[in-house]
């Protein structure tokens, strides 16, 4: 198949190509000779000019190496998550090379390789006679000239840009003379400055066995399962002559095993000509049949298994960071070919957690729709990704992404230029930052805010960052259109809509959205967030990754630490490479921080929106849910004091209601939570958690104001005033009252009372029912009291008193005895019966149940009268 005679022509070029090169023999001779004769007096021969003006010396580069990325076990081993590489390469020492590959090396390509100086004349000649006049094709370059080629061909490769990379491999290949005599002297100034066994072992480990397979360690892994050192005498030949042509003699292609085992043999002939094998081992070794044992190696994300997302990542993290390179292409070079180790920031039983709370619950493809699941964990006050899954399989392949919906190389966790994903609409759990604002603005948790349904205009709302104009907007709860006015602490903990829309009008729409930006939320399509009044419900795509930072930073004390996923790069030389660093920002002041923790603590008590989620194991813990317009994105977003994580579901495409699918574990609104509550529960194993710090109460109660005086005004009035000092005013209704018909005859709380700002203050509204009430008849005589009454137009009632008078007795002495008119002792007075006498309270009103104060017309006034 290779060994095709030559045409008319190319004999005649080749007859040519030796007559010019015979224009340098004197020269090369003495060079190939004796390495150590320099290059001397060629520029008297006009002839040799070009060779005058080559570099004399040639820099060996270190060679592309393939970088591995690794995740930490608990106990701190090692897990080796993939690998990546331009050229699969692993260099080793010729000591780590089997000898039969040493011999057929040599024996095949250049069997004078230990005594020219680089140049093997000799047979440069006998090659180019034999091509020209039709004999057995034969290669004329030497060792160190094949290794000359191979490192300005991998000097090529690794140049960044397109057309500058072909340019310089052309230069490198090119079939001329020119580059012939470039190579050669190139070959003879490496043998002036490195030893026959370093370009021999730099030649084994840079040579080209196929693909992207280079160098004899990663050629005897790939194509035969063992080291370089245990190959046999027949795999070491097949090998040798796959560097003939590798691509047409790689033997991971079927077809080319025959033609792989012609060459092979022609390698063992060579062997046994050049003595280094005997006679026996050649016929032994002819009569093996090539047999391939293909061991590929493992490359790219898609050998992560369910930490491919995170791989994924962390390479895109590579591609668009500076800190390694001027360029993408640059930078993804240099990782491909720098031999990196790195240490990433994965936690691998976290991760396991996380794809098994994933996978149990959400279908890699769901029947209702294109319907994904995904989870984020970032540490608390480092901002290092613990753990990164989705219910899909990865693929950089566009072939297999199309073979299936299990199948996508979109990241749902990362924004577009990490992994092609523009986010989603995340629902309540944006309400957080309006939250944030409102207690940066000094009003409290714990103030009444109004929840109900209303037209609003767009110039209720203030926003200095943009224009609010548009039609007027009338939006309602997620479970209906109902009037939730509460406090703040309790529409955070029941998702209202409607309170915290409320919340926002009396605030500036742009610092709502400044606080999400301190937090480090951003869209994830790399657009400026909207901050018009639908925004305060959600509506902007956002990526988990960005919520969960956001999240740590509010469990952090208000302290945001953007996200990392690279712990420490080390190149194969031992070398640091220093990754991007997370930066920390005070976003918020601990005081507002760690009473928006407090309220967020509440929505996981009972009745709270998330209390399903809870773990259970005590560890203090914050959350918010969230669900998008028709129920078409699900989430929910939590933080101990020491992991953060945010659980997402919904439409990658499309408008399905998850209300409408049926997950694993039922509706999405539990499969939400049962999703985070396992991620947490390893969370917490491992890493624990500590109470957050005390709310400031003044940011609990929030501002107060007290009641104005309202009585007497009309209902426009009073409500005008009431809300003019924050207040929220409600129509209580009529009331009895003697006061102008509705105008305010009381409210609650009662005038000049301390109320939160928003508060409702209830008002009631006179009917002009009542008059002042009868005047007090006590003492009179009860038919003169009946008669005023009466006429006065009041209805009497008389009930005789028949209570006895008070007791009264009299005392007398006993007659005087004429016979003793002294006694003694002296005799003791008789109790006796009094007379008769009339009572002076005979016939006058002692009580009467009403007096005075208004009642209503012709009210019974009861009149109790002594009898």
């Amino acid at each position: 198949m290779f060994a095709k005679k030559p045409t008319r022509s190319g004999i005649i070029g080749g007859l040519l190509a030796f007559v010019g090169m015979s224009a340098v023999a004197a020269v090369l001779i003495a060079a190939a000779v004796t390495p150590a004769i320099a290059v001397t007096g060629v520029t008297t021969n006009s002839a040799l000019g070009v060779f005058d003006e080559l570099p004399a010396y040639l820099k060996i580069n270190d060679l592309a190496e393939k970088s591995s990325m690794y995740a930490k076990r608990e106990d701190g081993s090692e897990v080796l998550l993939a690998s990546f590489y331009a050229q699969n390469r692993i260099t080793v020492p010729l000591e780590e090379i089997s000898p039969f590959v040493v011999d057929a090396a040599i024996a095949t390509e250049d069997p004078r390789f230990y005594e020219h100086g680089g140049v093997d004349l000799i047979g440069t000649a006998r090659a180019i006679i034999s091509n020209a006049t039709g004999g057995d094709v034969q290669g004329g370059s030497s060792i160190s000239q094949q290794y000359v080629k191979n490192i300005l061909v991998m000097r090529a490769e690794e140049i960044a840009d397109p057309e500058a990379r072909k340019a310089a491999y052309y230069a490198a290949t090119q079939t001329t003379i020119e580059r012939k005599l470039k190579e050669m002297k190139l070959a003879i100034s490496i043998e002036s400055k490195y030893t026959k066994d370093e370009i021999l072992n730099g030649y084994l480990n840079i040579a080209s066995f196929g693909g992207r397979v280079y160098g004899i360690e990663s050629a005897s892994e790939y194509y035969f399962g063992v080291k370089a050192k245990d190959l046999t005498l027949a795999q070491a030949a097949s090998l040798i002559a796959t560097v003939n042509n590798p691509n047409n003699l790689r033997i991971d292609i079927p077809e080319n095993v025959e033609y792989n085992e012609q060459r092979r043999n022609y390698v063992l002939g060579r062997m046994l000509a050049e003595g280094k094998i005997t006679n026996k081992e050649y016929k032994a070794a002819v009569a093996e049949p090539v047999t391939p044992v293909i061991t590929p190696s493992s490359t790219g994300c898609q050998t992560a298994g369910g930490a491919a997302f995170f791989c994924d990542y962390v390479t895109w993290i590579i591609k668009n960071d500076p800190a390694f390179g001027a360029t993408e292409d640059e930078r993804w070079a240099a990782f491909q070919r720098g031999g990196w180790k790195i240490m990433t920031t994965l936690d691998v039983e976290l991760q396991a957690a996380s794809e098994t709370a994933i996978y149990e619950r959400v279908p890699k493809i769901v029947p209702e729709g294109d319907i994904a699941g995904a989870s984020v964990s970032v540490q608390v006050g480092t901002g290092r990704v613990l753990a990164m899954a989705q219910s899909k399989d990865y693929s950089a392949d566009p072939e297999v992404v199309a073979s299936g919906a299990n199948y996508t190389s979109v990241n749902y966790n990362t924004d577009s230029k990490y992994g092609s994903s523009t986010g989603f609409p995340v629902g309540s759990t944006y309400k957080i930052f309006t939250l944030i604002e409102w207690l940066k603005q000094g009003h409290g948790l714990n103030e009444v805010v109004s929840g109900k349904v209303k037209d609003w205009k767009m110039s209720e709302f203030k926003n200095s960052c943009e224009p609010t104009g548009g039609p007027n907007w009338k939006p309602v709860n997620y479970a209906g259109a109902f009037d939730s006015t509460t406090t703040v602490m309790n529409a955070l903990k029941n998702s209202y809509n409607l309170n915290f829309i409320t919340m926002a009008s009396k605030m500036d729409l742009c610092n709502i959205r400044k606080v999400a930006e301190a937090f480090g939320v951003h869209r994830a399509d790399q657009k400026t967030l909207k901050s018009n009044p639908s925004t305060i419900i959600g509506t902007e795509e956002i990526a988990p990754l960005a919520m969960a930072v956001a999240t740590a930073g509010i469990a952090n004390d208000g302290k945001t630490c953007t996200a990392i996923a690279i712990d420490e790069i080390i190149d194969y030389k031992g070398k640091k490479i220093t990754p991007p660093k997370s930066k920390c920002t005070q976003s918020v002041t601990p005081a507002v921080a760690r009473t928006t923790a407090y309220a967020m603590e509440n929505v996981h008590s009972a009745g709270g929106t998330a209390a399903r989620a809870d773990v259970g194991d005590g560890i203090p813990w914050i959350a918010k849910t969230g669900t998008s317009d028709n129920a078409e994105q699900n989430w929910i977003m939590g933080s101990t004091s020491k992991v953060a994580t945010v659980v997402w579901l919904g439409n990658v495409s499309g408008h399905v209601a998850l209300s409408n699918v049926d997950f694993t574990n039922g509706r999405q609104y539990n499969t939400k939570q049962d999703i985070y509550r396992d991620i947490m529960t390893v969370a917490n194993r491992q890493f624990g958690g500590d109470p957050f710090g005390a709310p400031d109460p003044n940011l609990v109660k929030g501002k107060s104001v007290s009641v104005p005086a309202i009585q007497g005004l009309t209902k426009e009035q009073a409500q005008a005033l009431i809300e003019s000092v924050g207040l929220t005013f409600t129509d209580g209704g009529e009331m009895d009252s003697e006061l102008p018909l509705n105008t305010v005859a009381k409210s609650e709380p009662a005038s000049g009372e301390p109320t939160a700002v928003g508060g409702e203050v209830k008002v009631y509204f006179s009917n002009q029912t009542l008059v002042a009430g009868p005047p007090n008849v006590v003492g009179m005589q009860g038919t003169v009291a009946k008669s005023q009454l009466e006429s006065a137009g009041w209805k009497v009632v008389i009930i005789p008193d028949q209570a006895p008078a008070p007791a009264t007795t009299c005392s007398a002495l006993p007659p005087v005895d004429p016979n003793n008119p002294n006694p003694n002792p002296a005799p003791t007075p008789t109790p006796s019966p009094c007379p008769s006498a009339p009572n002076p309270n005979q016939g006058k009103v002692l009580t009467q149940d009403v007096t005075g104060g208004f009642v209503k017309p012709g009210a019974t006034i009861t009149l109790h009268v002594q009898g």
